[in-house]
């Protein structure tokens, strides 16, 4: 990358918050972050779907030196039922690196379902964090009338940006974006009045572009009941992308990505700031969807990479999409992973040409059509088949890998198996009734290629209240999915 590491830490971001010491959070540039300290624990969220007992934010040792490796040693419940725990935050990333006053301490944590947002303090002892406040539902819709909280992004400027996918009443018209404070105090909505998406999700900013682009589930009201195709029909889905000015809010674009883009999830731009494309992952389609800016200052999109559905028997529909739920790519920008939830395999592909990707590494981990399942899919010529997954320290893998989070060295691959109570039920019952796990893939960062590690498998069948649903990671030090570089 050409950019200095000044170049990337000397943007002022959102009307404050200068970063320009480079003694602050995170690192200067991604490749920086690549020669991080290696990670010892993560945290992870989890969930006592369908069980009176609160969700909790689980501890992971994956220090392989470590007498506890690949153990949950720390459960920090919190204080109500209901909430469903679900992606996660830091309060301050590499967007403040130069920033002496910044701290990556609290980790943000929005309730999906409950719409609270808890605040846990890392820092008095990372592998036993401890709960710092609670920022109420009625606090967020009496100010803002947002609710159904999903994704959280530190600013250079202090405040949290927090993506919400409704109105408490759960319809997609009330959705937009909720900005705290360093305090974590409700400030009011990022968006100018009148530009609040068609639907919300996910969301990533690229300062040098003055840009932010978002994403689009689906209403609560439909999603939070489970999966119906005829929501899809109904219009209750997204398959848009919402390009906005940053940081002052304004919609300037919305993409209609068809129906090759339906229900785009998770969005990434390329980790160099400088650069002006990224990625999109559209679940139900199954496809990544690239999207750049084009020479006259708009921003186009174009299919990527494909994943075919496959024809089933035994199933509810005839055919079945891969349902690409997460991805991430590498802080080097060199590969790109993904998730298919429903087929259970993992994907890596080179996108060193970002136009044209290459697949280097595939492994399957789960997913409806594996050895054993009731469900098997037909070639072309009407031959059945399955897909071998292998057992992990005598186990057989439940459900299909979900959410990824990778090293900071790019070497580790750690992968979970929930993606939302509602659908994990719906989909892959046994998950639900006898719990997730955690697995860990070794990644060939030189010429490409995954496999499992035979060592790690974090079980969360025996959990303390019964069995568990494990979903999103971070790491202490930060990783490719929280930081952004200004």
């Amino acid at each position: 990358m050409a950019s200095s590491a000044v170049e990337y830490a000397s943007v002022t971001v959102n009307g404050g918050g200068s970063c320009c010491k480079k003694t602050g959070p995170g690192y200067g540039t991604p490749l920086e972050a690549m020669s991080g300290p290696k990670e010892a624990i993560l945290y992870t969220t989890c969930v006592y779907s369908g069980r009176q007992k609160p969700d909790y934010l689980a501890t992971v040792d994956v220090d392989p030196n470590s007498p506890t490796y690949s153990q949950v040693i720390h459960r920090l419940p919190v204080p109500h039922v209901g909430d469903e725990l679900h992606h996660s935050g830091w309060n301050s990333c590499s967007s403040c690196h130069g920033d002496a006053s910044a701290s990556r301490r609290f980790l943000v944590l929005p309730s999906l379902v409950s719409s609270r947002i808890y605040v846990v303090d890392t820092q008095k002892n990372p592998k036993a964090p401890v709960l710092h406040k609670v920022v109420e539902p009625e606090d967020i819709a009496q100010k803002t009338g947002l609710a159904f909280p999903h994704t959280s992004h530190c600013l250079a400027s202090g405040d949290i940006l927090v993506s919400c996918l409704g109105d408490k009443e759960g319809n997609a018209e009330g959705n937009g974006f909720l900005l705290l404070d360093s305090e974590f105090n409700v400030k009011g909505r990022w968006e100018k009045p009148g530009h609040s998406p068609l639907f919300g999700y996910d969301f990533w900013y690229q300062p040098r572009h003055k840009t932010m682009i978002s994403s689009s589930w689906g209403a609560p009201a439909a999603f939070t009941k489970g999966f119906d195709l005829q929501h899809v029909s109904d219009g209750l889905y997204g398959r848009h992308l919402h390009v906005y000015s940053w940081p002052d809010g304004e919609l300037k674009q919305t993409m209609d990505l068809g129906n090759t883009g339906l229900i785009p999830l998770e969005i990434r731009f390329l980790h160099d700031p400088s650069k002006d494309t990224g990625y999109v992952g559209c679940a139900l389609t199954s496809n990544m969807v690239r999207f750049f800016k084009t020479d006259d200052g708009s921003w186009s999109h174009e299919v990527a990479i494909s994943v075919q559905p496959l024809k089933v028997k035994n199933w509810i529909l005839p055919e079945m999409p891969g349902l690409i739920t997460d991805f991430l790519i590498s802080l080097d920008d060199r590969y790109l992973y993904f998730v298919n939830w429903l087929h259970g395999d993992i994907r890596q592909y080179n996108i060193e040409d970002p136009k044209k990707p290459v697949l280097a590494g595939q492994v399957w981990v789960g997913g409806l059509i594996q050895k054993g399942s009731p469900v098997v899919a037909e070639d072309e010529d009407g031959n059945e088949k399955q897909f071998e997954v292998p057992e992990i320290k005598g186990n057989r893998l439940r459900g299909g890998p979900q959410m990824v989070q990778l090293s900071l060295d790019g070497k580790r691959l750690y992968v979970t198996n929930s993606l939302f109570s509602a659908w994990d039920r719906q989909f892959y019952p046994e998950m639900v009734e006898k719990g997730s796990h955690m697995l860990q893939i070794d990644v060939n960062t030189i010429s490409g290629g995954l496999v499992i590690n035979p060592n790690f498998y974090v079980d969360f069948s025996q959990e303390p209240e019964g069995p568990s649903l494990a979903h999103e990671m971070r790491y202490p030090g930060g990783d490719c999915t929280s930081d952004i570089w200004i």
